[in-house]
């Protein structure tokens, strides 16, 4: 009768108690402010509030910070930019991973020597970009220059590269060209790597705040992560309204994780290092 070692089983153990302890320290803080964010407004900041929980804080601070402008504004650009991504990548890609030209090796560093590049180095050449183009304070400041992205090339690059080339023949056997194969073959198949990308993309532009900071000072553009500075800005004596105010900024992208985490370990999964 098999018996399972007592030495493997008290690493599992181990690696579960770390993993247990990791997860706590990270989630802990997320709890402490959204705990507090029920606390009647302008009372000393509790865990646990003394006299009730209440939910004014939230109407308040989506009051205040005309948060639903915000929403509206981060969730445009968020969508606009994770679109322009995915095609861009899509086809880059695609490219890199099965075409065969000149320089194709040196693209490719080109590439992934981009994702090491600091957005922040290249602010002021792309400020001077969007100012001859008259894009200063315009949606195209938030959205353009984001539009490409090294890492999600590289993303698909490596997941097209697991799929069987097989499959790619037996479409072209079939008389589809190479744009037929990249939207009726390889995308389908490539949906945990897009859904990876996805959730880069978005998450990333909701929680930027650079670029509206630089680009933009006309209110009607203001994102939700520049409401919120602002909001920080004007009540930070008054915690439980600023943490509820941190809560709607934080929520519809934990929220959105959540959802597909699933497509998002996978796709990570299936995009290891491959020449």
């Amino acid at each position: 009768m098999f018996k399972p070692d007592r030495s493997l089983k008290f690493s599992n153990l181990l690696n579960l108690a770390v993993l247990l302890l990791g997860a706590v320290i990270i989630l802990l803080p997320l709890l402490v402010v959204f705990l507090v964010s029920f606390a009647p407004a302008g009372a000393t900041p509790e865990i646990l509030p003394k006299n009730g929980w209440s939910l004014a804080n939230y109407r308040d601070a989506w009051q205040r910070g005309n948060f639903l402008l915000a929403f509206a504004n981060s969730t445009f650009v968020a969508l606009v930019v994770t679109a322009f991504q995915i095609i861009t990548s899509a086809l880059a890609g695609y490219a890199l991973a099965r075409l065969k030209f000149r320089g194709k090796q040196a693209l490719l560093l080109i590439v992934v020597a981009t994702l090491v590049i600091p957005f922040q180095l290249l602010v002021i050449p792309i400020f001077l970009v969007l100012k001859w183009g008259n894009l200063i304070n315009t949606y195209g400041a938030l959205i353009l220059p984001t539009a490409v992205n090294g890492f999600g090339i590289f993303l698909l690059r490596q997941y097209f590269q697991s799929i069987p080339v097989e499959l790619e023949e037996a479409a072209a056997i079939d008389g589809a060209n190479r744009l037929q194969i990249l939207w009726q073959v390889m995308l389908p198949l490539a949906r945990p790597a897009l859904v990876t990308l996805f959730l880069f993309t978005f998450i990333g532009e909701w929680n930027d705040l650079f670029k509206p900071l630089v680009f933009t000072t006309r209110p009607e553009l203001r994102t939700v992560q520049l409401a919120l500075a602002e909001f920080q800005e004007q009540f930070t004596s008054n915690w439980p309204l600023l943490m509820a105010a941190v809560t709607i900024a934080t929520v519809p992208a934990i929220l959105l994780f959540l959802i597909g985490q699933r497509q998002f370990i996978q796709g990570i999964a299936a995009t290891g290092i491959k020449n």
